[in-house]
């Protein structure tokens, strides 16, 4: 039986979907089996962020229209068979998919994966409320700005009234000159904040824009990729590893570059 993990915001723009396509994609490169399902039910974006948008022939709402079987609408990554996703519909037809249909469409692919990660859609609409009941546990993900911690925070308070409290932090887009030089929230400030495990953290990186400008995957060695593979690991074996973003800009070095990154 497959872990099944909602990846979460309280509000859009925050990277979501970056953040599931990264993860899943680091966990597959592990060797387990993973599927990414598209939970923004009418606005499919998670294809197109992997780089598989050609390769889709069916979606979600196929399945529960007869058109085929749940396995048939799984598309499989170009360069890992490991890694999988379940696309959502490209308009409105899957927000008329009930819970009793999601359940069954997670019945039947529940046991062939080791990592099944729902791709919510941002906030707590209808669309959400019929893909939250499909996981266990939950990734919130949020980013050093106090409207978005605040909303994150909120969606925690979501998801234990609807009974998950394996809750845990991503914190995206963390600037480390920023915050070496006090004018961004500290990730300290954030964990003390919420009272909940953060096990990861992901650098502002340039690599990540250009994902989402090409698809695919973050290239190796680059500070975005390396805190991927922590937070996967974390995921995995619940020893948490956080990336540091501010080391690089601490010291007289790190001075250099604080100032160097306020020019360019």
């Amino acid at each position: 039986m497959a872990r099944k993990i909602l990846i979460t915001s309280g509000k859009g723009g925050v990277g979501k979907t970056t953040i599931s396509a990264n993860i899943g994609t680091r966990l597959a490169k592990m060797g387990y089996s993973v599927l990414i399902i598209d939970g923004d039910l009418a606005l499919n974006n998670l294809d197109i962020v992997m780089g598989m948008e050609n390769k889709v022939v069916y979606d979600i709402s196929d399945i529960t229209y007869g058109k085929c079987r749940a396995k048939q609408a799984v598309i499989t990554d170009y360069y890992n068979p490991n890694l999988n996703i379940l696309p959502s519909s490209k308009g409105v037809r899957a927000l008329g998919l009930s819970n009793l249909a999601l359940d069954g469409i997670m019945h039947d692919l529940d046991k062939n994966y080791d990592y099944i990660l729902i791709d919510s859609p941002a906030g707590i609409d209808n669309a959400f409320a019929k893909v939250v009941g499909l996981a266990k546990e939950a990734i919130v993900v949020t980013t050093p700005h106090i409207s978005a911690i605040r909303d994150a925070d909120k969606m925690c308070s979501v998801l234990r009234s609807v009974g998950i409290t394996d809750i845990k932090i991503v914190v995206n887009r963390v600037r480390g000159d920023l915050v070496v030089s006090g004018e961004s929230i500290s990730v300290d400030f954030i964990s003390d904040f919420f009272r909940l495990p953060i096990i990861g953290v992901v650098p502002e990186d340039d690599e990540i824009n250009n994902q989402l400008l090409l698809g695919g995957d973050v290239h190796v060695s680059t500070p975005a990729y390396v805190s991927f593979g922590k937070i996967a690991k974390s995921v995995s074996t619940g020893k948490v590893d956080i990336y540091d973003c501010t080391k690089r800009y601490r010291g007289l070095m790190g001075s250099i570059r604080r100032k160097l990154r306020k020019v360019i």
